[in-house]
């Protein structure tokens, strides 16, 4: 390097110093639209916004904005867009890709005021909720008039239906009762500019395009949602769920599609491998089976009848498929206590390692057993241990790489068993995400599954809502140059998804 170019570096007493300049102007700009108590921006004040669920990268956004209104939200997305600073929304950060990662020059468009139930309508069978709501408080909300929301994922004790938009959430019964596209009729929200949208419709039909798939899903890079239309459906009269023991992954996993192929169509169809039910026995006491090689819970609901006769012919097809044991729940209590397992798979994980990384890849079906052999020889390879707990119905995998992020090593090889991972999905004839979305973690690996071609036809579709580039920039479309320094693999040693993160 001459000197010259290194006179042309900035040094980082400068970078600081623009740093706080822009700070600066973009808080003098929000005071004029927020109380004082919606605007953070000192050190300590912004530190719990510093990532999501995705813990290994870090850092501070310059302002966090927390609204009340939807006039603040749109004066706020005006404000920024005029200053040209960029707006991550935020709800109750309990993503796992990074998709909430601050960007330290910008704006944290916190949401989490934005919590009320707005109407709950019996005869439409809907809930009109604000952003900020829980994902379990709807169906809670709704319980009294014998309904509930379907969507579950396992963190619906405190994720939020803005979230669940963002990310296209699912949960243990998606396979039966849908994603969150399938359940949600309506979002509400507001463009970079501030100019309020709106994606569907509570009719049957929509005006013009139908515009509500782009949105959901989209990883706050489109619009900023405050309001969402959800549908509801009717308890089941009775649910009742198999434990079914496999003493060898393959069969495990052959059951699964041996189940969809009989024709049915499980309200739950869960699978976990033996590192994850010891994990979840020790920590929940949910009568897990810890000599099998593999679990999977199905569970039937409907009218008894049809829980009976559905019930008797899961049990048929496990049993050809070479379960070593069956057992279904006697009542209500354990039901739930087999799904408060699953359920807790997460935490489970977290009581055994300093830390763990929740992969997200989506597979065939009928390559179960295949992805999970490969996983184990994956172990050997990186030097971790990894447990595996996933969706099995429709093939959506949620492998914990197990690793202490104290240890930069250790680090380094996780990220590496994770990218791994999604690109032996690919090859197997999946993607790199089912329900957790792109966010910064998976970006090096969204250049293995789409061309150039393709991630300019993505950039295309989000400069026409955001031509500024301004909402949730560097994340889910990976640039040109980033699959040149990232190649095949999520990151390079050194080289972190978004430049100006810190390691945990």
């Amino acid at each position: 390097m001459n000197a010259p170019l290194l006179e042309a570096l900035p040094s980082a007493a400068d970078e600081r110093a623009a740093r706080t300049a822009r700070q600066t102007e973009v808080v003098a700009a929000l005071k004029a639209l927020l109380p004082a108590r919606a605007l953070l921006w000192q050190s300590e004040d912004v530190v719990p916004y510093e990532c999501d669920g995705l813990t290994a990268y870090r850092t501070h956004p310059l302002v966090v904005a927390l609204p009340e209104t939807e006039e603040q939200v749109a004066a706020v997305l005006r404000a920024c867009h005029a200053l040209d600073v960029p707006v991550v929304a935020r709800g109750a950060g309990t993503g796992l890709s990074g998709g909430a990662m601050p960007h330290r020059l910008g704006v944290t468009l916190s949401l989490a005021k934005f919590n009320r139930i707005v109407r709950i309508d019996t005869l439409a069978r809907t809930a009109t909720v604000q952003c900020g709501v829980r994902n379990l408080a709807i169906s809670e909300a709704a319980a009294p008039f014998g309904l509930y929301y379907a969507p579950d994922p396992s963190s619906q004790i405190a994720c939020t239906i803005g979230g669940n938009v963002a990310e296209n959430s699912g949960g243990v019964h998606c396979l039966k009762y849908g994603l969150t596209l399938h359940n949600v009729l309506r979002v509400k929200g507001y463009t970079v500019e501030g100019e309020e949208v709106v994606f569907g419709s509570e009719a049957l039909d929509s005006a013009g395009l139908d515009l509500l798939p782009l949105i959901v899903g989209s990883e706050g890079m489109l619009a900023v949602t405050t309001e969402v239309t959800v549908r509801l459906v009717p308890k089941p009269l009775l649910a009742r769920c198999i434990m079914a023991s496999f003493d060898d992954i393959r069969n495990a996993g052959d059951a699964v599609a041996a189940i969809i192929a009989a024709g049915i169509i499980p309200a739950g169809l869960e699978m976990m491998d033996k590192p994850m039910t010891a994990a979840v026995e020790d920590f929940v006491h949910a009568g897990y089976d810890l000599d099998a090689a593999a679990i999977l819970l199905c569970e039937s609901d409907g009218t008894p009848e049809e829980v009976e006769e559905e019930i008797g012919r899961m049990q048929a097809v496990l049993s050809a498929a070479g379960a070593t044991r069956l057992e279904v729940s006697k009542d209500e209590a354990q039901r739930l206590t087999f799904w408060s397992g699953r359920k807790n798979a997460f935490p489970a994980s977290g009581r055994i390692s300093p830390d763990y990384m929740c992969m997200d890849s989506t597979i065939p079906r009928k390559r179960l057993a295949d992805i999970l052999l490969a996983i184990q020889q994956m172990e050997v390879t990186y030097g971790l241990r990894c447990c595996n707990v996933f969706h099995a119905g429709d093939g959506n995998l949620h492998p914990l790489i197990l690793f202490d992020a104290n240890d930069a090593d250790e680090l380094h090889r996780c990220e590496l068993f994770g990218a791994d991972i999604l690109e032996t999905s690919v090859r197997m004839g999946g993607t790199v995400t089912g329900e957790h979305g792109v966010g910064v973690e998976k970006l090096g690996s969204m250049c293995v599954q789409f061309t150039p071609e393709e991630r300019e036809q993505m950039f295309a579709l989000k400069r026409a809502f955001d031509p500024s580039e301004l909402l949730n920039p560097g994340k889910v479309i990976p640039t040109l140059q980033r699959c040149a320094e990232g190649g095949k693999m999520t990151v390079k040693k050194g080289l972190l998804p978004f430049p100006e993160l810190e390691r945990f």
